[in-house]
């Protein structure tokens, strides 16, 4: 296999980590990680898997005790006992430390963890079953590594030896992270995503053709609603075909009547910022009347006079060098710069234990690379160690209330497993019922998700262009998109943390809170990524609240509304209410976005010369801004440009924007613009006039303050990004204090409800009685209760 097909390994463990008998083998990789192998032989596999790349964890301490009956292995977090025999529940067992009952495991047990992934949700109405994860309240969870193939020395996968027990014990307690971070080391990175990934995709099932797709395009240029990459399913191909060839479900002769000139269209998608990748179903080879095929047909060996087929046989490397050479790389050459493997059809190939499709992510994502791009690819979930080939595609989904609700659980779980770059097919693919409603919330779903691609399929009542929905839901629908693309800047830094610091974008709440229970009850909120945390709505407004409702948990702290300014105090679970503009998503005081302005492709898949700097009040917080060429894999060498912004709120308050310095560069500029200007937006404080030094010297500024937000605006005009500017204010900052009485009398205007109970509110209200005494008089009124427990809401929010 050409060096590009090799993945880099580590495979071998230290001497100094393994303790070995006639038939087994435990290999102490971390404290909380053991390697335990049992083979009747005596010969053990050191060579990496389908699954695990690096054994080459540094030395670790433990302790063995030996008698003539067991050996006891004792590291600072666990505690294994062995017979010393073919493994079995009474010969082998591990005690984890420090996490309570349930903390040993027999050899066989049932698995209680707190789930993974899985391969597809394709029909999938509602929930499906996960795999394992790594993760477990229990403290421990296992990996079983002994059907993997093995990866040879020249890049090819070779079946091991059966009748051998190859496990990966993890038993790190309720330390999840430390737990994710050796899971990245033991099976390899989650490689960086080019920039132009974390913006909007457009993607349908659909017969366009080249004039029909620009023109969608020219319209949405006309809505002012851009995308960064355009998939074309599968009809770009040769479809209707002769039936003697079969079905035109696999193909790669593009359809000249929809498509007269693919390379020309592909250039104007270019033009435009877009990238493009195409939907192939690989599973039928190339037959007789594909226009590549006499010449790969010839090259292995097939009867072109009767017109044998190339049949799929990627355990042939002879067939796999064919098939990227012939379907692929011309391709390539004409403008396709990714490709959408969308394998349906199973697990099975010649080779025994080998999946077709983990054949095609993992090879299809390492050629992608052989120009030094980086790489990626779009496919299915193919076990653990998928990470390394983002990015995921979940399937063919039903479009209901069902199907929304349970993604947002399905996205944050497959970090456990380390899996953080799905893609949802958002809005639903097929089947189910038109409901603008979900459909705007499963766009706002998709915003806050790691990737978000619109997709759908061939129903023509089936689109999702914002056009076709309602107006209140199409409003929202375009203000989201925009806000996906205004996000990039902080996507991409987070793109970077989970490539740098092994940390997925979406985590469970239960990541940073591992024993509070209140964490485990929230299953569809989540992190996203340092700064936010997210609740989509999953379910319909309230009839005439206007309001759908959420339980949302959050940590102590302060938290404020990233879209209303809302100030929340926490260390409490809460129903919170929204109408369709928003959902929730939560800042903790401190907590510093970088967002952008500018929101067409072009400007998406650059580093800006504008940055908008969302700032939350009331504690002291940073946040240090990511940027390198966004498409090379220099990233790996360190090669980016790095600015740290700083909001000092306790003492001497000041917003700091530090001087931007390259790492392993001659010049930062050859990285980012050399000037950059400011949007300071400051939420949840009082007013004050600022003004801002740059080494030493007053700029001029302009400001603002928006009083329903409680945020304060300062513009900074555009200036040497590698200066330091200070902004500092006449008096000192307060955290502001939410205005219930009008919170709740804009939520009255809206709600469709008798006018003489609306008046009767707002009166109570702005009573200036006690929230307490509020509340208690609302509910004498035999009101609706999800009418108080939103009015609820806004008196509660921040406790006096």
């Amino acid at each position: 296999m050409d060096k590009i097909y090799r993945l880099p390994a580590k495979p071998e463990a230290k001497e100094a980590n393994v303790v070995k008998g006639d038939k087994y083998r435990i290999t102490v990789l971390t404290e909380g990680l053991l390697r335990l192998e049992y083979s009747e032989d005596g010969v053990f596999e050191d060579r990496a898997t389908q699954t695990v790349l690096n054994r080459d964890f540094p030395e670790t301490d433990y302790e063995v005790k030996e008698t003539e009956e067991e050996l006891v292995l004792v590291t600072k977090r666990l505690r294994l006992t062995y017979n010393r025999k073919a493994f079995d529940p009474r010969g082998l067992m591990v005690q984890v430390y420090g996490v309570g009952a349930g903390t040993t495991w027999h050899y066989g047990d049932e698995l209680h963890d707190l789930r993974g992934t899985a391969r597809t949700l394709d029909t999938v109405d509602g929930a499906c079953e996960l795999g394992h994860g790594l993760v477990s309240r229990e403290g421990f969870s296992l990996l079983d590594d002994s059907a993997s193939l093995t990866l040879n020395e020249d890049g090819w996968v070779e079946p091991r030896k059966k009748g051998v027990k190859d496990l990966y014990f993890w038993g790190y307690g309720s330390d999840y992270l430390g737990c994710l971070r050796d899971f990245y080391h033991l099976c390899g990175k989650t490689p960086m995503l080019p920039r132009y990934a974390l913006g909007n995709w457009w993607s349908r099932y659909y017969e366009y053709t080249e004039k029909s797709y620009l023109e969608l395009m020219n319209r949405f240029d006309e809505e002012g609603i851009a995308f960064t990459v355009a998939v074309v399913d599968m009809d770009w191909h040769l479809v209707h075909i002769d039936p003697k060839y079969g079905t035109g479900w696999t193909g790669y002769t593009w359809n000249p009547d929809f498509f007269p000139d693919p390379k020309r269209f592909m250039d104007e998608l270019h033009a435009r910022g877009m990238k493009i990748t195409l939907n192939v179903h690989p599973a039928d080879g190339v037959r007789a009347f594909e226009e590549m095929y006499e010449a790969m047909a010839k090259e292995l060996g097939k009867d072109i006079s009767r017109e044998e087929p190339v049949s799929f046989e990627i355990t042939d490397p002879a067939f796999l060098s064919a098939y990227f050479k012939y379907l692929h790389h011309p391709n390539e050459e004409r403008g396709v710069d990714f490709w959408w493997i969308d394998w349906q059809q199973g697990g099975i190939t010649k080779m025994e234990g080998l999946d077709p499709l983990w054949m095609l992510n993992h090879f299809h994502f390492l050629d992608n690379a052989r120009d030094g791009k980086r790489p990626m690819t779009f496919s299915r979930y193919a076990g653990p160690g998928s990470h390394r080939y983002p990015v995921g595609f979940s399937g063919d989904t039903v479009v209901t209330w069902e199907s929304l609700q349970f993604q947002p659980y399905f996205t944050s779980t497959a970090s456990n497993i380390g899996y953080g770059w799905w893609s949802h097919d958002i809005g639903g693919h097929m089947g189910g019922y038109k409901d603008d409603e979900l459909e705007g919330r499963w766009y706002q779903l998709g915003v806050f998700s790691p990737i978000n691609r619109l997709h759908s399929t061939k129903n023509e009542f089936n689109g999702k262009e914002p056009w076709r929905f309602k107006a209140e839901v199409r409003a929202a629908m375009d203000d989201f998109l925009r806000l996906r693309h205004q996000l990039v800047p902080y996507l991409y830094t987070m793109n970077h943390r989970a490539w740098a610091e092994d940390t997925p974008l979406v985590l469970p709440m239960y990541y940073y809170e591992p024993r509070k229970d209140e964490a485990y009850r929230v299953p569809n909120e989540y992190y996203f990524g340092t700064e936010l945390i997210v609740m989509p709505v999953t379910s319909p407004r309230i009839r005439g609240l206007n309001r759908a409702k959420e339980k949302v948990w959050l940590p102590e702290g302060t938290y404020i509304d990233f879209f209303t300014g809302m100030i929340y105090e926490g260390g409490r679970t809460m129903e919170m209410y929204r109408g369709i503009e928003n959902i929730p998503v939560l800042a903790k005081a401190g907590g510093i976005v970088p967002m952008q302005e500018a929101t067409d492709a072009d400007s998406v898949s650059a580093n800006p010369d504008r940055l908008v700097l969302k700032m939350f009040a009331g504690a002291d917080g940073s946040f240090t801004l990511y940027e390198d060429d966004n498409v090379s894999c220099d990233y790996e060498k360190e090669i980016c440009a790095e600015t740290e912004y700083e909001l000092v709120w306790n003492g001497e308050q000041k917003i700091v924007i530090h001087p931007a310095h390259g790492k392993n560069v001659a010049s930062v500029k050859e990285l980012i613009p050399e000037q950059r200007s400011y949007r300071i937006e400051l939420y949840g404080c009082t007013d004050a006039q600022a003004r801002c030094l740059e080494n030493g010297k007053e700029l001029s500024l302009t400001q603002s303050y928006d009083e329903q937000k409680h945020c304060l605006i300062v513009e900074i005009p555009a200036t040497d990004a590698e200066t330091e500017k200070t902004v500092t204010f006449s008096q000192p900052l307060f955290l502001a204090h939410n205005n219930a009485a009008e919170d709740v009398s804009r939520f009255l205007d809206q709600a469709e409800m008798e006018f003489d109970k609306k008046s009767a509110i707002d009166a109570l209200v702005r009573s200036g009685k006690n929230p307490l005494v509020i509340l208690s008089q609302l509910q004498a009124m035999e009101l609706d209760g999800d009418l108080i427990n939103c009015i609820s809401e806004f008196l509660t929010a921040q406790p006096e």
